[in-house]
């Protein structure tokens, strides 16, 4: 018991004690065996019960397995900093069954879904990673062993998200690249920069956007919150899309909103109009804009999956909370000042980073994909955004607006 209780682990309700001189030990995948000091021996089976036993999930947050000098795994508690040689898992041991997925709702924190994991062998791309959901979404990431990688259009307050996470734990591996996705030109760039590394991409998150911004064209000639929200994400998944089938099994996380019920895209003829995307300056309203932009992720999100879940890349689409208090509206003072007011009835970033963490990791979703989830459970999006016939009219459509533009650049 000395052990647990070093390790904080010493509230229990083990109800089979060990015989004198044995010793309950762990393998570095969490497999239970026990030791016998008296015969020099060792067994997989319980001495008493005659049980096999395994540790029940991974270490807790904040613990990372290592070895010391002589070669012999410790386990060090970087919260609490402190070191041991008992493996913490070994306080939550279950018998050799089948463990169900825990389930998650509202008030669940990006870290809670975390817990436990090891991401050292992922890479993970995500998008206006530098604040507000973006930015715990990172964290999260980083402080669980991933290889974050923000991209993001302002540079410098990239580098600072960086410099925060590593001041949290310095072996956090975060990087900042730029990319812009108001202008396709710095989309293609950042691809191209990104596959000059050499690395695999097992999550990428289409997290950025911006909301109640007033109206303008970017450099090609498009509403800014359509290209922001959609067009440049759309383009920056094929140009990566060699690089996520790559490293199968992937996924892609696409940050919509509840917000895309309160629009269509649909022209008379049941046509994605292209007048409603990328409206003229008389036409624009900040807010049916964006939601516009959101039904466009959804739509994007259940296209891409189609047509690459054979390639083993599945694509999801998050709405990550109702009236978050993100810097996403800091264009208009009037939304600014009613964010603050709701503010202490909202979610945190960490509740909010919740679902697209949950869509990221968790293994009953592996393979699956095309589905909207909302507060880490599935739930059906409106009816245009189930349509398949708008959702392949759409991503037709974002086809032809980046053909174009590459064309003009060319000639150019």
């Amino acid at each position: 018991m000395a052990a647990l209780k070093y390790a904080g682990m010493d509230d229990t309700d083990s109800e089979d004690e060990l015989p004198p001189g044995w010793e309950e030990r762990s393998t570095k995948d969490g497999w239970v065996y026990y030791a016998s000091h008296d015969e020099m021996k060792t067994q997989w089976e319980h001495p008493k019960t005659g049980k096999k036993k395994r540790c029940a999930g991974d270490l807790p947050y904040g613990w990372e397995q290592e070895t010391d000098e002589k070669g012999q795994v410790i386990y060090v508690d970087h919260i609490n900093k402190r070191t041991t040689y008992f493996d913490p898992r070994q306080a939550f041991t279950v018998e050799d069954v089948v463990v169900k997925p825990k389930r998650y709702d509202g008030n669940t924190a990006a870290l809670e879904i975390l817990q436990g994991r090891d991401l050292s062998d992922k890479v993970i791309l995500i998008t206006g990673g530098n604040s507000g959901i973006g930015f715990e979404t990172a964290r999260s990431f980083a402080l669980h062993g991933a290889h974050v990688i923000l991209a993001c259009r302002n540079l410098s307050r990239a580098i600072k998200a960086v410099s925060l996470i590593q001041q949290e734990w310095h072996k956090a591996r975060v990087e900042a690249m730029m990319c812009d996705l108001a202008s396709l030109r710095s989309v293609r760039e950042f691809a191209e920069s990104y596959k000059a590394k050499k690395l695999p991409l097992h999550i990428l998150v289409c997290n950025a956007a911006v909301c109640t911004q007033p109206w303008r064209l970017t450099e090609d000639g498009l509403e800014s919150t359509f290209q922001i929200c959609h067009l440049g994400h759309f383009l920056l998944v094929q140009c990566l899309q060699d690089v996520l089938r790559r490293s199968a099994p992937a996924r892609v996380v696409v940050v919509s909103s509840e917000s895309h019920r309160f629009t269509d895209l649909l022209d008379s003829c049941s046509k994605v109009d292209m007048a409603l995307l990328s409206p003229t300056k008389k036409e624009y309203w900040s807010m049916l804009a964006y939601n516009r932009a959101k039904l466009c992720n959804i739509l994007f999100s259940k296209e891409l999956h189609r047509r690459l879940s054979p390639h083993g890349v599945t694509s999801n689409a998050v709405h990550p909370g109702n009236m978050m208090y993100t810097s996403i509206h800091r264009s208009w003072w009037l939304m600014t000042f009613l964010f603050s007011l709701a503010r202490p009835f909202t979610k945190s970033m960490q509740q909010g980073a919740a679902t697209t963490v949950y869509c990221a990791v968790a293994p009953e979703l592996e393979g699956l994909g095309g589905m909207y989830f909302n507060n880490c459970f599935r739930c059906l999006p409106s009816i245009q955004a189930q349509d398949q016939s708008s959702a392949s009219s759409l991503w037709e459509l974002s086809e032809r607006l980046v053909a174009e533009r590459s064309a003009g650049i060319q000639a150019l």
